[in-house]
């Protein structure tokens, strides 16, 4: 295989007004509670996305060993994070709701239920059959619970992390080119037009769809993805109304899914077949960013609708951060899966609710 080499959504990135009390949230209801860093710092590289002034924020990134991507929680300090001017819809051009896997749908639906989580629907069966159910936060973030045969760990909770995304798009052909294109999201799972019967309250306008779930024919690889292990991506255009843009006249890291990020090996690489097929890269942090506790490489593009997609080429993180041990990937083979004792060793900087 060629660079870029694709290792997995490594997180989507939510905007919120409080990041301690949103992942004190997240980590009751979806455990996702081992942080790979925690930092307060001025973003200083994301100008055409924050006013074309830095900004400072406080962000956390956090997984859950289940497997999956994990979220980094983004809050701005210093301004006051602004909401949508209208009600977000499906459909609406941007990420629309996270996919979060589980091995046992009904179980964590029962949990959630029982714990007075803002239901969006039943479990109802997906147009691909299988068993998925839609609920809020209390932020207004729709998530998406669905079946899931590809896991790292099954402990301690019948849930992973993220497992893809919820996209609508305004050209459903020009999507799909894209995302098979630069992701290798290439297989149709399902290719759907008409009501979502199966969305019930997630769509309460009963809007007509066509909907189109793609997965990656070609096995993820890197350090990471036996963590972060496979993911699908639900593109979605509405054809009942105009849709509007999530982000319009607003920052990125406002409220709400504000990127979705992929943990890659190759960004040379990925540069370059970015401006083949005319996305060039739109930030670029040349060579090293550093969070204190984690480093790398990351790079934006904009999906054909201008949802924010980042590209991270992970350089070194922290394993057990009370002993000092972190990891240096540019010191081995990064085509190769980390052991899985040295993955799971990062449960031992778990915090609890």
């Amino acid at each position: 295989m060629k660079k870029p080499f694709i290792s997995g959504i490594q997180q989507v990135g939510i905007g919120v007004s409080d990041v301690h009390e949103a992942w004190s949230w997240y980590r009751e209801h979806l455990q996702v509670d081992v942080p790979i860093f925690e930092e307060k710092a001025e973003a200083r590289l994301m100008l055409p996305y924050t006013g074309g002034k830095p900004r400072s924020r406080h962000a956390v990134l956090a997984l859950n060993l289940n497997g999956g991507g994990g979220f980094e929680i983004w809050q701005y300090v210093g301004r006051t994070p602004q909401p949508a001017e209208f009600e977000i819809k499906p459909g609406d051009l941007g990420i629309n709701a996270i996919k979060i896997k589980s091995f046992d749908v009904k179980s964590v639906y029962d949990q959630l239920s029982q714990s007075g989580v803002h239901m969006l629907s039943r479990i109802t069966k997906d147009p691909a059959g299988q068993d998925h159910f839609y609920f809020q936060d209390p932020y207004g973030n729709p998530f998406e619970i669905v079946h899931s045969e590809n896991w790292f760990n099954k402990k301690r909770q019948p849930n992973g992390g993220v497992g893809g995304v919820v996209i609508g798009v305004s050209n459903m052909e020009a999507s799909m080119d894209f995302y098979k294109s630069i992701l290798g999201y290439d297989k149709v799972i399902y290719d759907t037009d008409g009501p979502a019967a199966d969305m019930e309250d997630f769509d309460q306008d009963q809007q007509s769809f066509r909907r189109v779930l793609l997965e990656r024919s070609a096995p993820v690889t890197g350090p990471f993805s036996g963590l972060l292990g496979d993911s699908s991506l639900e593109l979605i255009q509405t054809k009942s109304r105009e849709p509007h843009k999530i982000f319009k006249n607003r920052f990125w890291g406002d409220l709400g899914y504000i990127h979705l990020c992929f943990d890659i090996i190759g960004m040379d690489e990925m540069r370059i077949k970015c401006e083949k097929y005319g996305t060039p890269f739109t930030v670029d942090s040349s060579n090293q960013f550093d969070m204190g506790e984690a480093a790398g490489h990351f790079s934006y593009i904009e999906d054909p609708d201008g949802t924010l997609i980042e590209f991270v080429e992970t350089h070194k993180i922290p394993v057990l951060k009370k002993l000092g041990w972190y990891l240096n990937l540019l010191k081995r083979d990064r085509t190769k899966r980390l052991p899985k004792y040295m993955l799971r060793a990062l449960s031992l900087n778990r915090v609890k609710k």
